[in-house]
C-alpha cells in the first residue's frame, strides 16, 4: 500500500538525490519533503524542483521547516498528524532524517531556543518528529578532541567560547557529540518502542552514509581552507581511494543505501546501527543502556515534550 516518505534536508546533497532515486525507483509513494526555504530564488530549492517537475504523476510535497526552532518543528508536527488523521496525507512508511550543520571556524552558535546549534539541528528535531549518519568517536581525522558524553548532559547544549586556535577542533567535537547523542537515542527509542504493542511494528535505524566528498557540507564558508583542498583532492581520486577506502561514497550511492533501508522490503524490521547497507555494532560509549535513558529523559526536557505531546510512554 502506498505511503508517505518524510524527508528533512530535502534540498541538501543527500536530499536531492535521495529524491530522485525515490521518484524514479519507489513512484507509488508520496513524499514529504521539508526545507527551510521553499523559494525558487534559493538554488537548492530550484534544483529540487527541477527533480520533482521531471515526474509529473508523482505526489509530492514541499514544506516550510526551520529545525533549529521549537516552536516550528510542534507547528510542523501538529499540521502533520492532523493531515494524516483526516486521510490528507497518506500514513507514514519511513521518516528520513538528513540534515547536518557544523561549526568549524567560527566558534559557537546556538538556536532560537538558546541551544546548541549542532545538537539543536542533527539531533533534537528528529527526536522530536519520532516522538537516525551516527558517529564513532574517535574514528575521523578531524577529531582533535575525540567525543566523549559529560556527566552532566546540559554541557551538551550549552557550551563556553571556544579559546583562540580550538575553534575546529572544538567544532568537529560538537559535530561528533550530536552524532553519537544520536545513535545512542536510536537504541533507546527503539527499546521503548517494542515495550507497546501498538508500536512494536516500527523500527529506527542510524545509518552511517558513508564519506560523502561531493557534500555542500564541505563547501561551506565556515569550513577550514586546508580541509576543503584535501577533500578536493579525495573527490579528484575517489575512484582510485575507493579501492583503499571502500567507505568513501557520493551522494547518488548514499541515497540508493538509504531509501532502500527506508522502504525495501528486504530491510523490513531491521533496526540499529549501520555503515552504508551493513550492519554494524556501534561504538562502545553508544551502548552504554545507562546513558541511553539519562539521554533520552534529557532530550525529551531539552524539546519540552509532554505526555499528550506523544503516544509513546515518557
Amino acid at each position: 500500500m502506498a505511503r508517505t516518505v518524510l524527508i528533512t534536508g530535502a534540498n541538501g546533497s543527500l536530499g536531492l538525490a535521495a529524491v530522485s532515486y525515490l521518484l524514479s525507483t519507489y513512484p507509488s509513494h508520496t513524499l514529504l519533503l521539508t526545507v527551510r526555504n521553499p523559494s525558487s530564488s534559493d538554488l537548492n530549492t530550484s534544483k529540487l524542483r527541477k527533480i520533482i517537475a521531471k515526474h509529473p504523476n508523482a505526489m509530492v510535497h514541499i514544506e516550510t521547516l526551520d529545525l533549529a526552532s521549537l516552536a516550528e518543528l510542534a507547528l510542523f508536527c501538529q499540521k502533520l498528524h492532523a493531515d494524516i488523521g483526516s486521510g490528507k496525507t497518506p500514513r507514514i512508511a519511513a521518516i528520513i532524517f538528513n540534515v547536518i550543520t557544523w561549526s568549524l571556524n567560527s566558534g559557537v552558535r546556538f538556536s532560537k531556543d538558546g541551544l546548541e546549534l549542532d545538537m539543536a539541528v542533527n539531533t533534537l528535531p528528529h527526536f522530536n518528529i519520532i516522538l537516525s549518519d551516527t558517529h564513532w568517536p574517535g574514528k575521523a581525522g578531524f577529531e582533535i578532541v575525540p567525543p566523549a558524553i559529560p556527566e552532566d548532559l546540559d554541557n551538551l547544549v550549552k557550551y563556553e567560547k571556544d579559546k583562540p586556535g580550538e575553534e575546529a577542533g572544538r567544532g568537529f567535537l560538537r559535530y561528533g557529540l550530536s552524532r553519537l547523542v544520536g545513535i545512542m537515542l536510536t537504541y533507546e527509542l527503539n527499546r521503548r518502542l517494542q515495550r507497546d504493542p501498538k508500536l512494536a511494528n516500527i523500527r529506527t535505524l542510524a545509518v552511517d552514509p558513508g564519506g560523502l566528498l561531493d557534500s555542500r557540507a564541505f563547501a561551506q564558508s565556515d569550513m577550514p581552507f586546508t580541509w576543503k583542498i584535501s577533500v578536493a583532492i579525495a573527490y579528484f581520486i575517489q575512484p582510485l581511494l575507493k579501492r583503499f577506502k571502500p567507505r568513501m561514497n557520493t551522494s547518488a550511492g548514499a541515497a540508493k543505501d538509504v531509501v532502500d533501508m527506508a522502504v525495501a522490503e528486504e530491510f523490513a524490521g531491521k533496526e540499529g546501527h549501520f555503515v552504508m547497507r551493513d550492519q554494524e555494532e556501534s561504538s562502545p560509549d553508544s551502548l552504554d543502556e545507562r546513558m541511553q535513558g539519562r539521554l533520552f529523559a534529557k532530550s525529551v526536557e531539552w524539546c519540552k515534550i509532554k505526555q499528550e505531546n506523544t503516544v509513546l510512554a515518557l
